[in-house]
């Protein structure tokens, strides 16, 4: 069964929801981990430019949804693998 664009945006935001709070959290138990600091700043400014690229998605054409999607999901994926790689530095710490 084909998914709805509605489905698959919603889908989408919410997987990119739990990153951000996954960031929000580690960015409060942060404190002095400066590096982590950056890393987390850095992932913040990914998941706005995501969240640019999911406005782009809900207003893209039929000729350019499917590249459009690909690359938003390309990037949460990325931004997912990003706060993994940050929670697993402060489980090490």
């Amino acid at each position: 069964m084909k998914m709805t664009k509605e489905a698959i945006h919603d889908t989408i935001e919410s997987r990119i929801k739990i990153a951000h709070a996954k960031l929000e959290t580690l960015s409060a138990t942060a404190g002095a981990a400066k590096a982590a600091l950056s890393a987390v700043a850095s992932a913040l400014k990914t998941k706005r430019t995501i969240d640019q690229k999911l406005d782009q998605l809900k207003t893209s054409s039929e000729a350019t949804y499917e590249e459009t999607r690909a690359d938003v999901e390309s990037r949460v994926a990325e931004l997912e693998k990003t706060v993994q790689a940050i929670e697993a530095k402060f489980k090490a710490a």
